[in-house]
């Protein structure tokens, strides 16, 4: 049996709790945060910014102790914006202070990635139409949209700033329009005419970090002949932000948990392990269904459903440059290191070998994480002209490391170069959902 939810029908909310959450942060994570505080994005620096982080570059291998601890803790404290101008290694440093500086240079760079991957922040502030309003959420995330003719729909403006999907959203719902993922570009949202009985967005959604959650169906199955069988499987829909996919998309079994209606508790099928969910850099949307156990009585409905979603959520995509006619060169990027190993000619074709590393990958290198495969990679020749692979394949893997040979028909090499763009950093995000008042059949 399947049961939808009824047009405009509520079906569940966010709840969280802020005395929750920060019981269960890390002191990394409150030093990110007061990062963020002390380093917003888009704040203008100080004049000065850049000679004082030199200084306290310098006094990091300071006579004195104090000063020197003092040093790194202002290095850290200065936020984001400071690694740019932190070498990666110093001449004359001693090893104390290559340790510290190797110390500030993680933790900005965590912070960086933190800042880039956070959820973003959309104003309607001053919006009267749909125009005005698709326009303002672009200003501030960055995503466009194409379709959704009709300019002219008066939209409320909302004084208060709201995730980039609950806009999405709120806009959506005053226009009577729809989302179609399976069309439009990359960082492109295609808006289609809405299903007549198709319930609010913003009352069938979630919202938790990047993430947009939205139930489907609810589908029950009693076996009579073995109990142990029967389930109760709900279906859903999750969304991140276009600018972003995530990596390693999982929601642990054992972190659910739900209340009935009828004051029963709801407990997931005793399966354990995670619940993968694919998510591919084409389509900024996945589906996926949570098994349950099936309840003993009939309730009408779960009032309340939570759980954990875990990823790794890339950093913000950066250009790799090596030109073909220097095999053994290498280009470092944050955690990534992009190195020219050989170019082989066979035939007409030229086949490029990138060794690529991931410092810290935290296993986002495993060979089912499919994102370092879908990067772009591209010949740029002097004149411009753009020529892209025929295909590649897996050569090395290890950890923190692949070796991917592309297939290039570009005639000569002469000043071309290989184009690599990939995120070059990565971070653990894990947000807590919790889904309300979805009708049971």
């Amino acid at each position: 049996m399947i049961s939808m939810a009824e047009k405009r029908r509520p079906l569940f909310a966010m709840r969280f709790s802020t005395g929750s959450l920060m019981a269960r942060c890390c002191p990394v994570s409150l030093l990110v945060l007061a990062i963020f505080v002390t380093n917003a994005p888009g704040q203008d620096l100080p004049a000065d910014f850049k000679s004082d982080v030199l200084e306290w570059l310098d006094e990091l291998d300071a006579p004195s102790l104090s000063v020197r601890k003092e040093a790194e803790q202002k290095l850290i404290e200065a936020g984001p914006a400071a690694f740019e101008f932190l070498p990666e290694e110093k001449a004359g440093l001693s090893i104390e202070a290559a340790e510290r500086l190797k110390r500030v240079r993680s933790k900005l760079l965590a912070a960086r990635v933190t800042e880039e991957s956070s959820d973003i922040t959309v104003r309607l502030t001053d919006v009267t139409n749909l125009a005005e309003a698709l326009e303002a959420i672009s200003r501030d995330s960055g995503i466009e949209f194409e379709g959704g003719d009709n300019d002219t729909i008066a939209i409320q403006s909302v004084s208060t700033p709201l995730p980039f999907w609950h806009a999405v959203d709120l806009v959506l719902d005053q226009a009577d329009l729809d989302i179609n993922f399976y069309s439009g570009e990359t960082g492109t949202l295609a808006l289609v005419e809405r299903a007549e009985d198709r319930p609010s967005r913003v009352d069938s959604a979630a919202y938790s970090g990047v993430y947009r959650i939205e139930p489907t169906a609810v589908s029950s199955r009693r076996v009579l002949n073995q109990p142990d069988q029967s389930a109760l499987n709900i279906s859903l829909e999750i969304a991140w932000e276009p600018r972003l996919t995530p990596i390693g998309l999982t929601i642990p079994i054992d972190q659910l948990s739900g209340t009935l209606d009828n004051g029963q508790p709801l407990k997931p099928q005793e399966s354990g392990g995670t619940v993968d969910i694919a998510a591919n850099s084409d389509l900024a949307f996945s589906e996926f269904y949570l098994p349950m156990q099936l309840p003993a009585d009939q309730p009408g409905k779960i009032e309340s459903l939570s759980g954990v979603i875990e990823s790794l959520l890339p950093g913000k995509t950066k250009d790799f440059e090596l030109a073909l006619s220097d095999p053994g060169s290498e280009n470092k990027i944050d955690s990534m290191t992009v190195k020219l190993e050989d170019v082989r000619k066979n035939g007409a074709i030229y086949e490029v070998r990138l060794g690529i590393v991931l410092a810290d990958a935290d296993r986002s290198l495993e060979s089912h994480r499919q994102w370092i495969f879908q990067n772009k990679v591209f010949v740029m020749d002097e004149a411009g002209n753009r020529s892209e692979h025929l295909g590649y394949e897996l050569y090395r893997q290890t950890e923190d490391s692949i070796g991917i040979a592309y297939l290039f028909d570009i005639g000569s090499l002469g000043k071309s170069k290989v184009i690599y763009q990939s995120p070059t950093s990565v971070i653990k995000n894990e947000v807590p959902f919790v889904l309300q008042d979805i009708p049971l059949p």
